[in-house]
């Protein structure tokens, strides 16, 4: 079927042709006929096949159909600020023709800008649940002209804890509006959600939960913990791999791992969680342009990273479940393309692999680099243990402390010196606590609010 059995609005069609687009993929052919009916929806299909197409195509078919009336008329959520710049971007990409106007809404950016958009009333926001939160704080930010609203990877937004930052947000918006929930898995928590704030619903499930896209070879290669750096340059430097996006589990290993590469003569970078927005932003764009072949990431970058022909995912550290092993590998064959996932694991990996292999229904074939030494020592550890950290952080402190304080700075008595009135009388230095005020009771502390969530 093509796309031009939707019927699509002129405009929008357009910017498909434009996009090159001509067969949709499963998902969207069961999901867009639905959405274009008005109907509340819960889609089902495995990362990158196409399903932030599959809800913004219907969405820009109704904004260009009916156009609005100065207000905000789409929310869509989304887990990460990746994901939600990428789903904005599809949304300028193929709305280029129907002068819809959107927005991103998310943290480690300043939210002078976002403010704007939300008094502007852009058709389309895109936002992750905690920045939209701060900003509806102010009770002018509200949607009252909301027609559609999306939650995208819901299932991650459960696993990073939104959900109840997605509720407090529900109880903000319209009950009349049409509702699309979409998904790489269906965990319980997700189902009672979809049952609770859709009216309903039709489910479309272009293939089964927990499987990857089946242009993705798998790949196992057994190596030792310490050697999996040396194993990924090896691979690199032999042509094997081309643009990788390496996976650790911590925001630790992640520097080490691109520290190491760019050592031994391979460009990479890294984007976690301890980023800053700004430099998220910049790695995954030199990523994509093609400034470096490796991207580091921990599982932050799981879903959100839309690389187009990404030849590889390496799972350097096996995760811990099966759905995260599908969210990563779903970087690569994306829209129907090929692509290989590898996994490095270590003997006391095997366990989690096995996991693996059970939800996919089949066993990662085990691949031996010929002429790669699995017995030699390893330079350096990936993996620096906290207290050995600390310890070195400590030894580096001693030095500076043993110089004395620099010139100018404060003595460490200065807190309680006393200090001189303008007039050059001398007061009692200030107490080093406040008085308790009126109303408050000894002990009793401020409640503690977060200002903003970020991803």
């Amino acid at each position: 079927m093509p796309f031009s059995a939707f019927s699509l609005h002129p405009q929008v069609a357009r910017a498909v042709a434009d996009l090159g687009y001509t067969r949709p993929t499963p998902i969207q052919s069961q999901a867009i006929p639905p959405a274009l009916a008005g109907r509340d929806l819960v889609a089902c299909a495995v990362t990158g096949s196409g399903k932030t197409a599959a809800f913004a195509l219907p969405i820009l078919h109704r904004l260009a159909t009916t156009p609005g009336r100065g207000l905000t008329r789409v929310l869509v959520l989304s887990p990460t600020r990746e994901l939600a710049a990428q789903i904005e971007q599809t949304f300028r990409d193929l709305g280029r023709h129907a002068r819809v106007s959107s927005a991103a809404i998310f943290g480690g950016v300043g939210m002078g800008p976002q403010e704007q958009a939300l008094r502007r009333g852009v058709d389309v926001i895109v936002a992750t649940p905690g920045r939209l939160l701060d900003h509806m704080q102010n009770p002018s930010f509200v949607f009252p002209g909301l027609e559609v609203l999306v939650l995208d990877e819901a299932d991650r937004m459960l696993d990073m804890g939104f959900l109840p930052d997605v509720k407090r947000v529900l109880k903000r918006l319209p009950v009349r509006r049409q509702t699309l929930l979409f998904s790489a898995t269906m965990p319980d928590a997700i189902a009672a959600l979809a049952k609770e704030m859709l009216r309903e619903p039709i489910r479309v499930e272009a293939d089964r939960p927990s499987t990857t896209a089946k242009g993705v070879t798998h790949a196992a290669y057994p190596v030792a913990s310490e050697l999996k750096s040396a194993l990924l340059v090896e691979l690199m430097k032999r042509g094997t791999i081309g643009s990788v996006i390496a996976f650790t589990r911590t925001k630790h290993r992640a520097n080490r791992l691109a520290d190491y590469l760019t050592r031994n003569g391979i460009g990479a970078e890294r984007i976690h969680g301890n980023r800053s927005q700004a430099q998220r932003t910049q790695a995954l764009a030199g990523f994509k342009a093609g400034k470096f072949p490796v991207l580091v990431a921990t599982d932050i970058a799981a879903r959100g990273i839309d690389v187009e022909a990404l030849s590889h995912v390496v799972n350097f550290d096996v995760p811990a479940s099966p759905e995260d092993y599908v969210h990563r590998v779903g970087r690569t064959a994306r829209a129907e393309q090929k692509g290989d996932a590898f996994v490095f694991v270590s003997p006391e990996e095997e366990a989690d692999v096995r996991g693996i292999e059970r939800a996919l229904g089949q066993r990662l074939p085990r691949v031996t680099v010929e002429g790669f030494d699995y017995a030699r020592r390893a330079a350096e550890k990936l993996e620096i243990p906290l207290h050995q950290r600390l310890a070195e952080h400590r030894a580096r402190q001693k030095p500076r402390a043993a110089q004395g304080p620099r010139p100018g700075a404060p003595r460490p008595h200065a807190a309680h010196a006393s200090h001189r009135s303008a007039s050059g009388g001398s007061h009692p230095a200030p107490p080093a606590h406040k008085p308790h005020g009126p109303g408050r009771r000894r002990g009793s502390r401020r409640p503690f609010r977060v200002a903003s969530t970020q991803s």
